[in-house]
């Protein structure tokens, strides 16, 4: 038996469902569409938040923040980039209700003069406020930052990965050309590769979008893919080289060496609450989440098995005592987050909430334990053998002393695992779109593991890239990215039969 009612080879998606509510990461909310993020999962979010914005501001950005509502007229200026947007816009009309026919409603006296935009991504207005802040060509680069809530108006959701709210960090920078916008969107790019590997253990293959996948309005697109447990896809974030097009739809000029008026190149980025999402697919097992010790809230849970007995106070004092050793140990760069669950329940109730939420290790010390002078414990990596809860005794300082080291080789290894699940479903020998179809079938089982087709391609552009999406599309793929690393050379395109010249990712995704 497993926490977990559902497997994941019975039910993929329900299980992911399952993970999410059984681990307390998430809960819908009364608001269509939305989440509530509970502690557990707001305290991985917080994690990434943290490292993540070291890591901004180490290369250079600032942290702002901009209004949660845009003038429908910023949109407007862009319409490629409204177009994208357009269907998922969710608009504010009215700033008042009254009471009408018993009824609370909109006040037809309180209609705004120019409907607002709740925020799907903040190019607009951060764009407007880019026209008054750059003048010369000594403001630049201007690198900013911004963590926010932003508006989707998604039809089919799913907590974390697809919701129409959720939470992210978005990237906008101005540039004076091309190539120094260009090695902002790589760099940030990297920051996304190296943190996803790095710190989620989430092994990822960065790339660029072909041009139908691109961000409305953006001249080049690049993303970094992760590969779930059933082989789909995740886009785990993206950059954006903008080119001028929102420097001249927001008349953002400056002055440059030679007392001329230049536009300005601009770029965007950005992750959210999705990498939880990935990070739930990449690494739960059939008992809930095994959390990346990087990112874990709590990396070390003691519960004492209390019995209501007098002994008790020495078992609490002795487990408060173990956690406060642990703290002053060091792992990933901070202190080790050890935490004592006293709640009062059955210590087996806590060991599975903790098991199912992903603890990286949970320590279960009982009196014995406590007069020994030694930690019993159970390493959510490695939980089983067989049906059998594996458990581990060291001495107390032997534990301490190698608290550190279990954690950091629990984060090593869910990432081998990840990286050695990535390489092996990768399939490089399918040459003709009749190995697609064979591969993949016209009908889309979610039950059977399908990994990720690497294949010739030819860059087409315009109708000739309509109709390679169209084909793809019966089959429910999609194209990912073209790698940034890439062969010597190329064979013949799998679609057009024209001479390629790179080879793209083609996998059905999330």
């Amino acid at each position: 038996m497993h926490a977990l009612k559902v497997t994941r080879a019975e039910d993929f998606p329900e299980w992911y469902q399952a993970v999410v509510r059984e681990a307390d990461l998430a809960e819908p909310s009364p608001t269509r569409g939305s989440m509530i993020i509970k502690p557990w999962g707001m305290g991985i979010w917080e994690r990434i938040q943290g490292e993540l914005d070291r890591r901004i501001k180490e290369t250079g950005h600032d942290n702002y923040y901009f209004p949660l509502l845009i003038p429908l007229s910023f949109f407007a200026k862009e319409a490629e980039h409204v177009e994208g947007f357009a269907k998922e816009m969710a608009v504010v009309t009215h700033h008042r209700l009254k009471q009408i026919d018993g009824e609370l409603k909109p006040d037809p006296d309180a209609e705004l003069t120019e409907p607002l935009i709740i925020r799907p991504t903040s190019e607009t207005i951060i764009g407007d406020a880019f026209s008054r802040w750059i003048v010369s060509y000594r403001d630049l680069p201007l690198k900013l930052n911004q963590w926010a809530n932003v508006m989707r108006w998604e039809m089919r959701t799913r907590m974390f990965l697809r919701t129409a709210e959720f939470l992210w960090q978005e990237g906008h920078t101005a540039h004076v050309d091309e190539a120094d916008a260009m090695d902002e969107t790589m760099l940030a790019l990297e920051i996304y590769r190296s943190f996803a590997e790095d710190f989620l253990a989430l092994p990822v293959i960065a790339g660029e979008k072909p041009e139908n996948e691109r961000f409305p309005g953006a001249v080049r697109t690049y993303s970094i893919e992760a590969m779930m447990q059933d082989g789909k896809a995740l886009q785990a974030g993206t950059s954006h080289y903008l080119g001028t097009h929102f420097a001249e739809a927001q008349n953002i000029r400056y002055q440059d060496r030679d007392g001329g008026k230049a536009l300005a190149h601009t770029t965007s980025w950005g992750v959210s609450t999705r990498m939880i999402g990935g990070v739930i697919m990449t690494h739960g097992d059939d008992d809930g989440l095994r959390t990346p010790p990087a990112i874990a809230p709590r990396q070390v849970v003691i519960v004492p098995m209390l019995r209501g007995k007098p002994e008790d106070a020495d078992l609490k004092a002795y487990c408060a005592a173990l956690a406060a050793e642990l703290n002053k140990e060091s792992v990933f760069g901070s202190a080790v987050r050890a935490f004592v669950d006293m709640k009062d329940a059955k210590p087996a109730d806590k060991r599975w909430d903790w098991v199912r939420r992903g603890a990286p290790l949970i320590c279960e010390i009982g009196p014995r334990d406590a007069a020994n002078g030694q930690v019993t414990f159970i390493n959510r990596n490695a939980l089983r053998e067989g049906e059998k809860i594996k458990s581990h005794t060291l001495t107390r300082d032997e534990f301490v002393a190698q608290a550190a080291g279990l954690l950091e080789t629990n984060q090593a290894e869910l990432f081998a695992e990840a990286k050695t699940r990535l390489e092996g479903a990768i399939r490089s020998d399918l040459v003709t779109f009749a190995d697609l179809e064979r591969y993949y079938g016209t009908d889309e089982n979610d039950a059977e593991f399908k990994g990720w087709a690497r294949v010739h391609w030819s860059r087409p552009t315009g109708a000739a890239l309509d109709a390679v999406g169209d084909r793809l599309k019966v089959l429910k793929l999609t194209i990912r990215n073209a790698p940034l690393a890439q062969p010597a050379s190329f064979g013949v395109c799998i679609f057009t039969g024209a001479p390629a010249v790179e080879e793209i990712l083609i996998a059905r995704s999330y």
